[in-house]
This record gives C-alpha cells, structure tokens and sequence, in this order.
C-alpha cells in the first residue's frame, strides 16, 4: 500500500502539534477591547547642560536659575515637561497587547481579578518566591487570567 506524499508518521505528528497549538490559542484570553494606543512624546526629556558635563546626568531636572533661558521657556531651549504631554484618559497605564497591570501578592489578589480578566493581567510581586509562583501561574490558568510574567523564576526542570 502506497501513501500518498506527506502522510509519513512526522507529517501527522506536526499535524496534530499544530492543532493542539491552534487550540491553545483560541483559548489564551484577549483583551476586551483592542485602543490604539497614541503617545504624544516617547522620548525622555533631559536635564539642562547634561551635554556639557560629565557630572550632570541626563536625568529630568527642573531648572532653577534665574537667569535660566530654560526656565524662562525662550525660543530654541529644550522642551520642559508639561500637562499637554499626557497621554489619553483610556490608554493610559495599558500594556501593548491592550491589559492594564494588576500586582498580585496571593491567591486571593488573583481571584479578585476573575470578572475582569478580559481588562486586568496579573503580574506576580517580585518577592514571591518560586514555589508561590508555580501556584499562583497554575491557578492563574484555572481562572483564564493573563500572567504578564508567568515565566520568571520558573526553572524548566525540576529537580
């Protein structure tokens, strides 16, 4: 009997990995609703004559001198911080993939998340230890609750 080209053993297992990954897909949880997210300004502003010296570090400082042409906002200074800057009222504090950002410290934080985890991703303290983790990644998965940082501190091998 003759197979036709494409139909060995290996084909039908990546078959069968392909849908089960399909599957996954279909099941991992997407935000409520997908904003386009505008920034006005992505890059940082920096502090007055951090190009001169070495000792000024580029870190925003707001300028004090009186006679500071900085200060004083003249034609051609560099731009201060202000106001206008802002980001949009609903894009604001969104992650790329559409979540805002829940700190979780227990498992009680990530139950408290379970009627908004088409809005809030949890992501897990960092002083919990491994063990809490695995817990907490395992009933996250239980919930359908996105784990902004599921992987960390996770080894691949237990011993």
């Amino acid at each position: 009997m003759t197979r036709p080209i494409g139909e060995g053993r290996a084909s039908i297992a990546c078959r069968e990995i392909v849908t089960t990954i399909r599957g996954w897909i279909r099941r991992m949880v997407s935000p409520a609703r997908k904003v386009k997210i505008v920034k006005k300004r992505t890059k940082s502003f920096v502090r007055v004559q951090s190009d001169r010296f070495k000792r000024v570090s580029e870190s925003w400082r707001c300028p004090r001198g009186i006679d500071s042409r900085t200060r004083r906002r003249f034609k051609g200074t560099r731009p201060h911080p202000k106001i206008g800057y802002g980001s949009n009222k609903n894009t604001r504090f969104l992650l790329p993939d559409g979540f805002r950002k829940f700190t979780v410290h227990n498992v009680k934080d990530l139950e408290s998340l379970v009627m908004l985890n088409r809005t809030y991703a949890a992501e897990i303290a960092q002083n919990i230890g491994a063990k809490k983790r695995v817990e907490l990644v395992e009933r996250a998965k239980q919930l359908s609750i996105k784990v902004v940082n599921a992987d960390a501190r996770v080894r691949a091998v237990e011993n």
